[in-house]
């Protein structure tokens, strides 16, 4: 299915509104996809998104700023869900030894666990979703994508 029938439309305005509409429609598509794979774990998306960036600075951690700082989808209580990641033991909190007002999350063992359980299934996934491109095309959306964002 194209993105035009997806959206249930004859034609786009100009190419920069079917660039747009088509990245938009692609990423709802893919984090749907992702988003499932992760509730079969018990994680959302940016749970996971918090576990992934905690596993990158594993094992010193980051400050809640700095988490908030890469999350991919910016989100104004990264703090209530550090909490919760932790009171289910996939994280811990702790003052930071150089600057008491600062807490440092960490990712913690079983945290580290589920992650290794939910990577083949993603990286499954991520296969499936790019079957239909190169890998010298994988690298282009990429390089398009980041020119998008910056």
């Amino acid at each position: 299915m194209t993105v035009l029938e997806r959206v249930q439309q004859r034609g786009f305005k100009t190419p920069a509104e079917a660039a747009v509409v088509s990245v938009m429609v692609a990423g709802a598509e893919i984090e749907q996809a992702v988003g499932a794979v992760l509730a079969s774990h018990g994680i959302t998306l940016d749970q996971y998104n918090v576990l992934r960036i905690l596993r990158g600075a594993y094992p010193e951690g980051h400050a809640r700023y700095d988490v908030a700082q890469r999350m991919v989808h910016p989100a104004p209580d990264v703090t209530r869900m550090l909490d919760r990641l932790a009171r289910r033991g996939l994280v811990t909190r702790a003052r930071s030894s150089e600057d008491a007002r600062l807490s440092v999350a960490k990712i913690t063992k079983a945290g580290l666990a589920l992650l290794e359980r939910v990577d083949p299934e993603l990286e499954a996934l991520e296969d499936r979703i790019t079957a239909g491109l190169s890998l010298a095309q994988q690298r282009r959306l990429a390089r398009l994508c980041d020119a998008l964002v910056t």
